[in-house]
């Protein structure tokens, strides 16, 4: 630790005596300095032993000394050395008891010891803290290192823990505890992932300093990565802030965790290499070869129930800035999926496909209920903008069926964009109507181009061919209770339909003709006509 006061009184070299403040002698000093100015405060930091002789104070004067002793002890002065036989033969009353008053620790330092002594002693035992920190430092950093390879984060994170005498949480890409030591540190550190959040938006490396829940400790928060986006994070709770030695330990875990991140990306971006292939036979239909490739990586994903998810970002261009947040929004999505694998011990296949992200999981797994919850927070947040995230979800399928669950997802995702929606599940589509599809503009275009003949017809006054066929078609065909719809004879009915079959050159007995006619009239619903 730093020389203290007690430590300099100790001395035996130094002969000092303590005639005020003998209850702060704990203080430690950060340097001792002489001046003799009459206000030395401008030129002082805080923590030092200053060293007088009262060449140009009046010691004698009780408020003068009062209002200088004042001073020092706010500028953050520990402790005053007056040297006596010099101008004076013993340290005057009004300094000493200015000093007691101000609880400010006065040192009479004798004739025969030279303030440059004990500048020495000051500086020497600082030089020798700063080498037990330096050392303790080393060591620390050769357990870590230890630890790390014996028995990976976790081992780390206990060490650190021991050495810092708190605690210690290493947190994944999405802000989730991955691991923490000691084992009761779990259930605090999650308590903070609102602030490992905020701290992962702003580039690596980058750190931050918390109040633990409910003030209970001092939390530093480090981003771990050495990309644009951190990859994990690092949690050190201790009681107060750490001193030299600790520090070093902290640094050593952030370089050691870092390193460990960089090469398990390093085996990511390899096992997402070999996803891609596995995905790509899947869809080719090669399931055996899928399966040979795969070996045990993905462990029984390819042999159970399985759903397809298809990502995209909402909208393209918009420059540089508008690709990052493409990519972000699909990192979010992936990061969501593998650290639910992660947690749930769930095998995953995600593979980025430039603007698209494909997720192979486990029907009924946590990691397809990741990614819809994932979805639905999007949605709720009403962030389903051009350039967000869209998501198409298969119906489970098999190995055989994957291209086939492929193809779902795709136009679950393509439903979704139409509908201004984030996640849409093709077991939706199934169940819901048809009717939302025709609102795609090139259904209402050819809506439009097929009726406009009966609405240019209907414009000039001579009939109302277009709620006549409306009418004529909900009520399939039959005569009477359509013309009763209307309110006009069969007869009319018939001649207007006619009329429609006329204008449009097309047969009402062919079902073909009587289907497009009604989707026409359901895409143009909303429209005069």
């Amino acid at each position: 630790m730093p020389p203290t006061l007690a430590s300099l009184v100790h001395h035996s070299a130094l002969k000092l005596t303590v005639r005020a403040g003998e209850d702060r002698l704990d203080a430690p000093v950060r340097w001792a300095h002489a001046s003799e100015l009459a206000d030395p405060v401008p030129y002082m930091e805080g923590g030092e032993l200053l060293l007088i002789t009262a060449l140009k104070l009046d010691a004698e004067d009780r408020e003068a000394m009062r209002r200088y002793v004042k001073r020092l002890a706010g500028a953050g002065v520990v402790g005053l050395g007056f040297a006596v036989g010099v101008h004076y033969d013993d340290i005057p009353e009004a300094l000493v008891e200015a000093a007691r008053e101000e609880g400010l620790p006065l040192l009479e330092v004798p004739r025969r010891t030279p303030f440059l002594a004990i500048s020495k002693a000051v500086s020497a035992a600082i030089a020798a803290d700063q080498y037990r920190a330096v050392t303790a430092g080393f060591a620390a950093q050769r357990e870590l290192t230890r630890q790390t390879l014996t028995d990976g984060p976790e081992g780390l994170l206990a060490a650190l823990a021991s050495q810092v005498d708190g605690w210690a949480a290493l947190y994944d890409a999405s802000g989730a505890v991955v691991a923490a030591a000691p084992d009761w540190a779990g259930r605090r550190a999650a308590r903070l992932t609102a602030e490992v959040t905020r701290l992962r938006e702003r580039p690596t490396p980058a750190s931050s300093v918390v109040a633990g829940p409910e003030n209970e400790d001092r939390v530093e928060l480090h981003s771990l990565g050495t990309g644009r986006r951190p990859h994990a994070a690092l949690a050190v709770g201790t009681a107060s802030a750490p001193g030299t030695a600790e520090r070093y330990a902290v640094h050593s875990a952030v370089a050691l965790l870092t390193l460990t991140t960089e090469r398990s990306r390093s085996l990511y971006a390899a096992e997402q290499r070999i996803g891609a292939a596995v995905l790509r036979m899947l869809l080719a239909g090669e399931p055996d070869h899928a399966r040979a490739v795969a070996g045990d990586v993905y462990g029984g994903l390819l042999d159970a129930p399985f759903r397809i998810i298809v990502a995209e970002t909402g909208g393209g261009g918009g420059g540089r800035a508008q690709g990052d947040a493409n990519g972000d929004a699909l990192g979010a999505l992936a990061e969501a999926a593998e650290s639910a694998a992660a947690r749930s011990g769930e095998p995953v296949l995600a593979v980025p496909e430039g603007e698209r992200l494909v997720v192979l999981a486990a029907d009924g797994g946590t990691v397809v209920s990741a990614c819809c919850e994932h979805a639905a927070a999007r949605e709720a947040a009403r962030r389903s903008e051009d350039g967000d995230l869209v998501v198409g979800l298969s119906a489970p399928a098999g190995p055989i069926t994957a291209s086939a669950a492929y193809k779902q997802a795709e136009q679950a995702l393509s439903v979704a964009r139409r509908r201004g929606r984030v996640l849409v599940e093709h077991e939706q589509m199934a169940a819901g109507s048809v009717l939302p599809l025709l609102a795609d503009d090139a259904v209402k275009a050819f809506a439009d181009g097929l009726l406009r003949a009966l609405r240019d017809h209907d414009a000039t006054g001579r009939g109302d061919l277009v709620a006549s066929l409306r009418a004529w078609l909900s009520r399939h065909g039959q005569w009477d209770a359509a013309a009763a719809d209307l309110g006009v004879h069969r007869h009319t009915l018939r001649y207007r339909m006619r009329r429609v079959e006329e204008i449009l050159g097309r047969s009402l007995d062919d079902p073909d003709v009587r289907m497009e006619l009604w989707l026409a009239l359901k895409a143009t619903a909303g429209e005069a006509g």
